[in-house]
């Protein structure tokens, strides 16, 4: 079953799992939230993870790939290589949209599975496009991490010495934090001390607590 036609509830009767659904622009503090949430108890899905899965070398996701974008796609050992896709696709939006079409179905049954079949009742995935891509809407609840674009500049270019001209033209490429904070169900504050962001993450928690002890 796609995660399209997966219904949005706020507890899925089908699954019995509560599902987060974490976004927020880069440096904003996704991972640190998401590290929050593991100790608290939940399982955590990296969506990235899932996309390296499916893409693994001799899967259908594999063989569509190549047989959509060539050989020249691949590294040495046959694996795809995702500069070598991204350096083929991020600047043509018909062969983005043909990447997309071949990985994300593949990518939502995966986690669908995982969400089956895990024992927690709380699980978290992270992703920085679950707005743009629509998984959304069929999430428990959607999670915001927000912090101002000028302290997330400083935290990419003096924490993981990224180059700041890069960091600025991929902030202006994704979604503003006003209109993501539109969708969300929990916007989570990460521009101050990391006690501050756990007490928030923690009071949001325990009101899911509270939320799935009253189920029958």
């Amino acid at each position: 079953m796609a995660i399209d036609n997966w219904p949005r509830l706020w507890y899925n009767a089908a699954t019995m799992k509560y599902v987060i659904g974490l976004t927020g622009n880069i440096g904003s503090g996704k991972s640190t939230v998401l590290a929050m949430l593991a100790q608290l108890g939940a399982r955590i899905v990296d969506a990235d993870d899932l996309v390296h899965q499916v893409m693994d070398r001799g899967t259908p996701v594999w063989q569509a790939v190549v047989d959509t974008f060539g050989e020249a796609v691949l590294d040495e050992g046959g694996c795809i290589d995702r500069k070598k896709l991204g350096s083929v696709v991020f600047d043509d939006p018909q062969a983005l949209k043909r990447l997309e079409e071949i990985v994300h179905p593949a990518v939502d049954e995966s986690f669908l599975e995982l969400v089956r079949n895990a024992e927690e009742p709380i699980m978290a995935v992270e992703a920085v496009k679950l707005i743009e891509s629509g998984v959304h809407h069929v999430l428990s609840s959607l999670w915001l991490v927000t912090c101002p674009e000028e302290e997330r500049l400083r935290r990419l270019v003096e924490g993981r010495g990224a180059d700041p001209q890069d960091v600025q033209e991929r902030l202006k490429a994704q979604m503003p934090e006003e209109e993501q904070a539109r969708w969300a169900d929990v916007v989570i504050d990460n521009s101050g001390t990391l006690e501050q962001t756990w007490e928030q993450v923690k009071a949001e928690w325990e009101r899911i607590q509270e939320r799935l002890c009253q189920q029958p």
